[in-house]
Parts: structure tokens; C-alpha cells; sequence
């Protein structure tokens, strides 16, 4: 019986196994046989930063409607493709595909900013939430924690600012900042000088903050907060102009 049995399994496995080859054949072949019908791009923008859309994607793929329409499915090179979208620095990932209908599906996921560098001296640009070096928009600003100051060029000169130890410590920083609903609402620009040193520079009150490097973060924001939750509120929002964060286990203000 067992023997009866393990034969029938075999045998259903193998007849699976063709049907599946079979229909993945059929599907390549109908491919084969149609020809764009229509472009068709998806946007995935959760978070809302129109810094592209779907003219910008056509761009990106160097074709037009007119162009790629009447091609045949099977040789339209969707990896290539791909890979043409994904080299703009606003685009997280890319997928290119084809349907039985005709259309060249093209779905497309943006990074999302979470600082944007300012300078006088040239172009401003954004960071992304994977470190990603991105440049501003004529289309769209977003709201975001500015980072100013002397260090900043450095950022600007590579792809990704996780390939500078200070830079990957501002990554951590930031994503504390984005982390806490207090500082996410309260912390404006962050200052950085050629040493790596932060000040920040808050939406409420005049006083600047030397936070000093991005080191012992979340120690740090713990006690800038008693000072702004205990201190401030006694004394006043405009008392001090100089707070410094950098000595161990106590807030100096001036």
C-alpha cells in the first residue's frame, strides 16, 4: 500500500511539475506574440514627496509612448530599464514587467527625505532615510530638519553620508530627532562646523544649543529635555542664548 501510494504521489508531483512548466512556456510564448499596448507607472508614495512623477518616470526610461508602443513584449529589456529608473537618486527601487493585455507595467517606490542641507556658497540638497544624497526639486519642498554649517560640503561630495563616520553619527542623530514626537516638533536646523560639532537651533526660544559631537545622543536629548521641561518653564523661553550639552552629567546655560 505504501509502495501504491508513494507511486501516485510521484506521478501527481510530475503532472504538477509539467502543468506549471507547460503554462510558464504558454505565458513566454503569448508574450512573445503581443506588442505594447500602453505604459502603465505606479508611483508608491506613501509619505507624499511629489518630487517626480509620471512624465519624469518616461524620462528616466528614455522611451516615449510612441516609441515603445507596437515593440514586441519580448524584446523590451525590462531589467535594463530598470536600471535606468533606478539610477535617479529620488528612486528607492524599480520593477518592469508585462502583461498578457499589453501594458508595460512599471512600478516605482521614492525615497523619503528626512533633512534637507542649505549653504549660500551653492545647491541646497536633501538626505534620504538610507543616508541617499538627493537634490532639491523645482516640484516640491518638503519639511524636514535643515542642517547648515562648514561640515556640510562633505555630505554634499559623496552618494551616501553613511560613508563618513560623522555622517553615519548625524544618521543616528536625526533618526532620534524623527524618533521623539517632542524634539521631532521642537528641533529646526542642526548647525555642523568643519570639526563636527552640532548646534542646534530649536522652533521655540532664542537660545543656541552646542550639542558638540554627535556622541551620546539619547543621554544628551534626556537632559536638554528636564532643562526644557523643569528649567525653561520657570525662568522663561527667552531667558538664556547659549546652552551647552557637551559636559558630562550637567547642562551649562549662559
Amino acid at each position: 500500500m505504501k509502495l501504491k501510494f508513494s507511486i501516485k504521489r510521484e506521478i501527481g508531483i510530475a503532472i504538477v511539475t509539467i502543468l506549471v512548466f507547460g503554462l510558464i512556456a504558454f505565458t513566454e510564448r503569448m508574450k512573445g506574440e503581443v506588442a505594447v499596448h500602453d505604459v502603465r507607472i505606479e508611483i508608491d508614495n506613501i509619505h507624499e514627496n511629489h518630487f517626480l512623477d509620471e512624465e519624469d518616470i518616461i524620462d528616466l526610461m528614455q522611451w516615449n509612448h510612441e516609441r515603445i508602443k507596437g515593440v514586441s513584449l519580448s524584446k523590451v529589456n525590462f531589467r535594463e530599464i530598470e536600471g535606468r529608473i533606478k539610477k535617479d537618486p529620488f528612486i528607492e527601487d524599480a520593477q518592469v514587467y508585462g502583461d498578457l493585455k499589453g501594458n508595460l507595467m512599471v512600478n516605482v517606490v521614492l525615497r523619503r527625505p528626512i533633512a534637507r542641507i542649505v549653504r549660500n556658497d551653492g545647491p541646497d540638497g536633501y538626505i534620504a532615510e538610507d543616508g541617499t544624497i538627493m537634490p532639491v526639486s523645482d516640484k516640491f519642498t518638503s519639511r524636514v530638519v535643515l542642517l547648515s554649517g562648514d561640515f556640510v560640503r562633505q555630505l554634499l561630495q559623496v552618494r551616501n553620508v553613511n560613508e563618513l563616520e560623522e555622517g553615519a553619527k548625524l544618521m543616528d542623530m536625526i533618526g532620534v530627532i524623527r524618533g521623539d514626537e517632542f524634539w521631532n516638533a521642537q528641533v529646526a536646523q542642526l548647525s555642523i562646523d568643519r570639526k563636527g560639532k552640532v548646534t542646534l537651533f530649536a522652533q521655540v526660544g532664542d537660545e543656541a544649543i552646542e550639542f558638540g559631537r554627535p556622541d551620546n545622543v539619547e543621554e544628551k536629548f534626556k537632559k536638554l529635555k528636564i532643562f526644557y521641561k523643569e528649567i525653561l518653564p520657570r525662568v522663561g523661553w527667552n531667558k538664556y542664548n547659549r546652552v551647552n550639552l557637551e559636559y558630562e552629567g550637567q547642562v551649562v546655560a549662559e
